[in-house]
């Protein structure tokens, strides 16, 4: 549905009331996610029965997941705003997490005054070329563009994307900006060293395989709910904040239990429309508000989550997501963009 300016300007201001946090549930489900993967990670590390510990594991995973969400919850200053304590633990969280506020925070900011913008700097994002510039490019940055959304790429997040992209690339850009990435890095591989030399299964069982589930999760999350069949991209010029965040943002639809997990991070479209909105009320403003009760929508199912990596390159031409270009269809395009 197309809205006018007017309509726009009312929907913005239809958010503001559910941009308000409820401050006791703020640090409910802070301390209470704390807690409950503290407990599963002990679990996880401890000599108890072996299928417990996996299960322990899995579910652990899923809770860095809400964790981190929360993390980044409080960096847009949605919840918790002001609160020493709460920075301090959070603070910690970005540490452990290998998303230090410096990197993250200057990253997802740009990203959410940029999404969906093409033809431009795609800090923060995974990148989208379109099939133009894509023909045009040298084969190392396509090569680039192809490894960064490449489906391994996500599910090695732990590395690729936290480690790597996040972490390690930002300071080496820019080290007297992001020098909290080395207390990031130093701070694990202390306890990557202190486990191993203590006890390895603990550290697979209670460190690495957490955080690669829920980086991996994460990762993917990140990249579906902006790469997906009905997604649109604007050029600079035609770039609009509110259809951004209605056309470009997806609903991804889970169940119950899976919207716990993920902090109600697939309510992306009303994320992205009021980031000041904690995730805990983002339902209640979809559930409210007429405008968002219709999204462009993904799940997790393996249909849609194979169509979604699928999805390589932005065509001008049909205004649509394509996959991969074949030799013969990008070598057709770049002799039509050279004679133009």
């Amino acid at each position: 549905m197309k809205l006018t300016r007017e309509q726009k300007k009312a929907l913005l201001i239809s958010t503001r009331e559910y941009a308000q946090e409820v401050r006791w549930k703020s640090w409910w489900v802070l301390l209470s996610t704390i807690g409950l993967l503290g407990g599963l990670l002990t679990v996880a590390a401890m000599e108890f029965h072996f299928a417990l510990r996996v299960l322990s594991t899995l579910v652990a995973g899923l809770l860095v997941v809400r964790l981190f969400v929360i993390y980044h919850d409080f960096q847009h200053g949605a919840i918790l705003k002001d609160s020493i304590i709460a920075k301090l633990l959070l603070e910690m969280v970005g540490f452990l997490m290998l998303s230090p506020r410096s990197t993250w925070k200057e990253s997802h900011d740009y990203h959410h005054k940029h999404n969906s913008k093409i033809y431009g700097n795609s800090h923060g994002t995974f990148p989208v070329m379109t099939t133009e510039e894509y023909a045009k490019a040298s084969w190392l940055k396509r090569l680039g563009y192809s490894i960064n959304r490449h489906p391994v790429t996500l599910a090695l997040g732990y590395i690729t994307v936290f480690f790597w992209g996040i972490t390690l690339q930002s300071f080496l850009v820019n080290p007297k900006r992001h020098w909290d990435c080395v207390v990031a890095v130093l701070i694990h591989a202390g306890l990557v060293v202190l486990l191993a030399m203590t006890n390895w299964v603990a550290l697979l069982m209670a460190f690495i395989l957490p955080m690669a589930i829920g980086s991996a999760l994460g990762s993917y999350l990140f990249y579906a709910q902006h790469n997906f069949p009905e997604v649109e991209f604007r050029t600079e010029a035609e770039w609009d904040y509110t259809d951004a965040a209605l056309l470009s943002s997806g609903f991804m639809k889970m169940s119950k239990v899976m919207h716990w997990f993920t902090a109600n991070i697939g309510y992306h479209h009303v994320h992205h429309l009021h980031s000041l909105i904690p995730f805990y009320r983002l339902p209640e403003a979809m559930n409210d508000i007429k405008e968002l009760q219709n999204p462009k929508t993904t799940t997790l199912s393996p249909k849609n989550v194979f169509q979604c990596l699928r999805l390589k390159l932005w065509c001008t031409e049909t205004s649509t997501m394509v996959g991969r270009l074949t030799r013969r269809k990008r070598k057709a395009i770049a002799s039509v963009a050279a004679g133009s």
